[in-house]
């Protein structure tokens, strides 16, 4: 996949407003691999929404997404499958994580899976983030800015194409958010893969290719 594209994309529940100024809604836009973007949101201007939209999550919208040439609204659950699998990767602001496992064995679910890193870059990962000791601590026992950096990890343990992060550094302090930013530049970098970061306030300081006022 090399171009995510929007054409006149609106969420249902906007349908009514005749007030909707967007740099993302009602636009023709098009995200780029290799490129980074940071999308600036007001609460309950869709933020989370576009993110579930472009997943598949969600249809709840007018106008059209396309993968390349491709509208995602006709996708098959099989083809949706292989996307998420080789194509797409999303840290959700939710972070869903599974409470009842320790760290490593949320990060090995999906890591088990693809394969798609060492062991060993998995915990250098940790030892980056300040979480060393947390391997083996259960998600449910820590803080949320712990978990992020969990959620983070997980997330990098598959091949994509794209990646979307929604409000990623909300509970991180500068310098954790700065390695947070590092790794994910690093590893998307290595990927060729886009990045696209939605926030409401506090956002990774990076060089971002565009910004957009959602």
């Amino acid at each position: 996949m090399e171009t995510i594209s929007l054409q006149n994309t609106l969420p249902n529940v906007f349908a009514q407003r005749n007030d909707v100024d967007s740099d993302v809604w009602l636009q023709n836009l098009t995200f780029e691999k290799q490129k980074l973007y940071l999308v600036e949101a007001n609460s309950g201007t869709g933020k989370s929404s576009l993110c579930s939209y472009m997943f598949g999550y969600r249809h709840d919208y007018s106008g059209k997404i396309l993968f390349d040439k491709d509208d995602i609204s006709q996708y098959s659950v099989g083809q949706w499958v292989k996307i998420r699998q080789k194509s797409l990767a999303l840290l959700w602001q939710e972070l869903r994580l599974f409470p009842e496992l320790t760290a490593m064995e949320n990060v090995e679910i999906k890591n088990n899976i693809t394969g798609c890193q060492t062991k060993e870059q998995i915990l250098r990962w940790f030892e980056m983030l300040g979480i060393p000791d947390k391997t083996d601590a259960l998600i449910g026992r820590m803080s949320f800015g712990q978990q992020q950096r969990v959620a983070m990890i997980r997330t990098l343990c598959q091949p994509f194409d794209f990646v979307f992060v929604d409000e990623p550094i909300s509970h991180l302090d500068d310098s954790n958010s700065r390695i947070m930013g590092d790794i994910l530049m690093t590893e998307a970098n290595k990927q060729g893969a886009g990045v696209i970061v939605t926030s409401i306030g506090k956002h990774m300081d990076l060089k971002y290719d565009k910004i957009l006022k959602l």
